[in-house]
């Protein structure tokens, strides 16, 4: 495992024709929208690249754990990608992590880009790797996706400058400034690698969570667990992203108050990440600064290098 003292590995930026590839880690999807959101990535300047056996099914899964681990571990390992897209999420990307080869992704840092259920392994490529990688869009998902998602996917990809994010309705659980490399995803996810070998190092971290159709008792039921488990001992601080269909906002934030009540720590709800209407790219595992003051999430340092 990487340790806490290393750096963050930067990825190379990308270019105009430069290729992504794109990978099925997790479930299977929709290919009228699979192939619209190629079309976006293309429309964008960039080459796309897939194996044909991403369109494979294998239950509620798109393809055996061996194929779905393959596909990622081959994409690292090829030249001629630059980038690596995920399909969709769903389910089933901590299925295939003791497949993932680590030492291959560590000669080849790439951008690795995908949100939900690829929050395992947005965690894990930082933890095992120390990787920056994505949190955004997936390629099914950017068949419909909003003109402001599509800039800041566009703007992470290709920016030689830090990235600042400032939600456009910011609320402000706990005031305060901190700094810390960001880490975290879907909570439904990130809750279910606790107690593996997989389990998020967030000491020092900049947390960000968001999640989906969880309702308000599953939410709070999720973060008492990670809370027991001593995931939470030690964050810099706390922000939050969309909770799609999950209860009403102040419910949310009546949770996330009461569970982090005991804490010393700077907490900005607002982020528009995950799945609601807009999903903005937030790389993981770069240090950034959180001000609530101003409402902001600013980042050190460009997330990619040329």
């Amino acid at each position: 495992m990487l340790s806490k003292d290393n750096e963050s590995v930067r990825p190379p930026r990308l270019k105009p024709g430069d290729t992504i590839g794109i990978a099925a880690p997790a479930g299977p999807f929709d290919s009228e929208k699979f192939m619209k959101g190629k079309t976006v990535l293309e429309s964008m300047g960039f080459q796309t690249f897939f194996d044909e056996g991403i369109f494979q099914k294998h239950g509620f899964l798109a393809g055996t754990d061996i194929q779905r681990a393959n596909q990622v571990n081959r994409l690292f390992a090829d030249p001629i990608v630059q980038a690596i897209f995920c399909a969709r999420g769903g389910y089933g990307s901590m299925r295939i992590l003791p497949l993932v080869n680590f030492k291959i992704i560590q000669k080849n840092p790439k951008i690795f880009f995908g949100f939900s259920d690829i929050s395992a392994l947005l965690s894990v490529l930082y933890d095992q790797c120390g990787l920056v990688t994505f949190h955004g869009p997936v390629v099914t998902t950017l068949a419909n996706a909003t003109e402001k998602t599509l800039t800041a996917l566009q703007t992470a990809l290709t920016s030689p400058t830090a990235l600042e994010l400032t939600p456009r309705n910011g609320k402000v659980i706990k005031p305060g400034v901190c700094s810390g490399l960001v880490a975290g995803g879907n909570l439904t996810t990130l809750c279910h690698l606790v107690g593996t070998s997989y389990t998020p190092n967030l000491k020092g971290k900049i947390l960000l969570l968001e999640d989906v159709g969880e309702m308000p008792y599953r939410i709070d039921r999720m973060l008492t667990q990670m809370k027991l488990a001593g995931c939470f001992n030690e964050i810099a601080g706390l922000i939050l992203g969309t909770f799609k269909e999950c209860g009403h906002l102040n419910e949310i934030v009546e949770i996330f108050s009461h569970i982090f009540e005991d804490k010393d720590i700077p907490i900005l709800a607002g982020f528009e990440m995950g799945h609601g209407e807009h999903n903005l790219t937030i790389p993981m595992g770069l240090r950034a600064t959180l001000d609530t003051d101003n409402k902001r999430l600013l980042f050190h340092e460009p997330a990619t290098v040329s």
